[in-house]
């Protein structure tokens, strides 16, 4: 039995999950666009645990979103989870963000392409197939009409994240499916994928850990 704690800060979702074995227990989560992490994510730690009837030290493992996102939620997301494994002598397991944002769908073909909103024209990309498995590394782009060609031309790809909304406003594509565009990551779609890497062992190095900020946005008219 594995008792994980699930952290996703990384956009203006503040989200905490209790998972037994990869199962939800509780979950405490606030979506709002002023940002409340430095004010809600310890609260509702202590929640879910209380809520779970559970205690600090029946925790096996903290595992948190690594980005990327916002800088200042991925810091307070990180700094927290850090801190609690130090305190509690515990694994620290890191997610892609974007993967624990593609997992939230649940198709039988083509792709997932989950998008981050940056500003302006840019997002960050992944693609990830039906299995919610990467095959093609989070990227930092500059939205384009020709963006994602290759990938269309071949099949369905399918746009989820709060990154979609400006991708649908020039990607003109039959084989584009868009979602409502307003999904951010939340610690429920973590539970699986940190069950995941807890049974083969897949953590961190706590002390040295840092959040995947990525690096400077690139043109992605070839894409």
């Amino acid at each position: 039995m594995a008792i994980i704690l699930n952290i996703e800060t990384s956009t203006t979702n503040c989200s905490v999950c209790i998972a037994e074995n990869g199962t939800p227990l509780v979950i405490k989560e606030i979506n709002k666009a002023n940002y409340s992490h430095s004010e809600k994510l310890h609260v509702f730690i202590k929640e879910a645990l209380k809520d779970a009837s559970l205690s600090f030290d029946e925790i096996d493992a903290i595992a948190v979103s690594e980005g990327p996102g916002s800088y200042t939620g991925l810091r307070i997301g990180v700094s927290a989870a850090k801190g609690l494994c130090f305190s509690l002598d515990i694994p620290l397991i890191a997610i892609p963000t974007l993967q624990v944002l593609a997992a939230q769908l649940h198709i039988q073909n083509g792709l997932v392409l989950a998008l981050l909103d940056a500003r302006r024209m840019e997002v960050y990309a992944a693609f990830y197939n039906s299995a919610i498995k990467e095959i093609k590394p989070t990227e930092a782009l500059i939205i384009t009409e020709g963006s994602f060609k290759d990938q269309l031309n071949l099949g369905t790809v399918h746009f989820i994240g709060n990154g979609a909304a400006k991708c649908k406003e020039v990607i003109v594509h039959e084989n584009a499916q868009f979602y409502t565009g307003e999904e951010v990551p939340s610690s429920r779609e973590m539970a699986l994928l940190s069950f995941d890497a807890y049974k083969k062992s897949d953590f961190v190095d706590v002390a040295y850990f840092e959040p995947f900020y990525l690096k400077p946005f690139m043109l992605s008219g070839k894409k």
